[in-house]
């Protein structure tokens, strides 16, 4: 019985100890990849071991993970007790990168010429929403760390937490997701891609694979079918080890099987817009890839602040890592409620606020959410106050774009929820477009 016990002891440490180290690199890797970008993309001037992005409230356990910062390598090196060491490295134009080895220098650019200044005339009627998106009121800590409204294309309200000001690049997590859907917009425009277009990647090719199957729309629309765990309270799930334990995210998710028939069911996946960023990868060639978002977006939107963070494999992270300011997210945004003009094709944003038929209640077009979730005030008397030609870009921790064209908005929150519910977007939207005229 003894022996019995000290089996059942040893299979159940066997079993553990490799999840553990699976755990623990993830959790490394997380910290090394949040601190290196707060550090060097945003230059917040933050402790490496207290700040709330990864110390506070669910991120709480992270303190046991230590964190060496070489701030003339740019690197930000954090381990378990030692174990399990993750590094990630800044590069100029391209933000951090976990990486395990060296990386390519960035491709030269010259700088773009700075961007007309967005019009500023404040509406006095927001001042006091704008107070209260900052307060902390609740047992909640909202984080709010800019806003910024834009009404007729000038900026109407605009409000900065302490340490934050207007050239602070900050992440939109999944909000970088519909800039990946504009940009895959770009490809649709000069015929490189379509959206019919199948047999997408190599990997899929092979004789009776039937992944050949899935299609460029069906990818927008977040309906290829194939099996990716969106859980981001699992250190182990598909979307955690994607981003945090490879070194190649497109090719992570595209390995993935299918679970049900390409273009019959819609699952939300961060993996998919990463199949999108390999795409247009192999679309473009290792030459113009590297500078495309650049080319074909930032610049011409005067988005100057932006950096879409690449993978170590060179592949842009489209789902989650994209860095810019709030004003140029809302020039983002603009580009939308201006009906892509003129660098998206016609009705291309007509597509992408269309709702996607496999998506409950309507709530996903293609790459844009329509309807706001519960935890961000969807389903509320509030929400139903909101436009229903409004869409929204959405990102962990209350990351929030929303245009709204019937009204010429565009509204943008940015903000480190790290309990989302912290942040009622819909709220904040109802009371914002009370304040300012129809």
């Amino acid at each position: 019985m003894v022996f019995l016990s000290f089996l059942a002891a040893a299979l159940a440490a066997a079993w553990a100890f490799p999840r553990l180290r699976r755990v623990a690199s993830v959790g490394c890797s997380y910290k090394a990849k949040a601190l290196a970008s707060a550090l060097f993309v945003s230059g917040l001037d933050t402790d490496p071991e207290r700040a709330p992005e990864i110390a506070d409230e669910a991120y709480r356990l992270m303190r046991l993970f230590r964190a060496r910062v070489d701030r003339d390598k740019k690197t930000v090196t954090v381990s378990f007790f030692g174990l399990q060491p993750r590094t990630a490295t800044y590069r100029p134009g391209l933000g951090a990168t976990l990486t395990a080895g060296p990386l390519p220098p960035p491709p030269a650019r010259k700088a773009p010429a700075p961007a007309p200044a967005l019009p500023l005339r404040e509406s006095p009627a927001l001042s006091p929403i704008l107070d209260a998106a900052f307060a902390e009121t609740g047992p909640r800590r909202r984080r709010t760390r800019a806003v910024v409204v834009v009404q007729d294309g000038a900026v109407v309200g605009e409000r900065y937490a302490h340490g934050i000001t207007p050239d602070t690049p900050l992440n939109g997590w999944s909000m970088t997701k519909s800039v990946m859907g504009a940009l895959i917009g770009t490809l649709v425009g000069d015929g490189t891609l379509k959206l019919e277009d199948k047999s997408l990647l190599k990997e899929w090719r092979a004789p009776g694979d039937p992944r050949a199957g899935i299609s460029l729309e069906d990818l927008l629309r977040m309906r290829s079918g194939l099996r990716f765990s969106e859980v981001y309270a699992d250190p182990l799930s598909d979307v955690t080890r994607m981003l945090f334990d490879g070194h190649d995210a497109g090719g992570f998710a595209a390995s993935r099987p299918l679970e049900a028939p390409p273009g019959t069911f819609w699952k939300y996946s961060s993996g998919t817009t990463n199949i999108l960023s390999l795409v247009a990868r192999r679309a473009l060639g290792e030459e113009a890839y590297p500078v495309w978002p650049r080319r074909a977006l930032f610049d011409p939107l005067g988005m100057a602040s932006a950096v879409l963070e690449p993978d170590a494999s060179g592949t842009f992270v489209g789902s989650s890592f994209l860095f810019a300011t709030a004003r140029d997210w809302a020039r983002f945004g603009l580009l939308h409620a201006n009906d892509g003009a003129p660098l998206l094709p016609e009705d291309w944003v007509r597509f992408g606020t269309t709702p996607t038929p496999q998506a409950p209640g309507g709530k996903y077009g293609a790459h844009w959410w329509l309807k706001l979730s519960p935890e961000l005030g969807g389903g509320t008397a509030a929400a139903d106050r909101i436009p229903a030609d409004a869409f929204h870009a959405l990102g962990h921790e209350g990351q929030c774009l929303t245009v709204i064209p019937s009204r010429r908005l565009v509204v943008v929150r940015l903000g480190l929820s790290i309990d989302i519910k912290a942040w009622d977007h819909a709220a904040f939207l109802a009371e914002t477009l009370d304040a300012l005229p129809a």
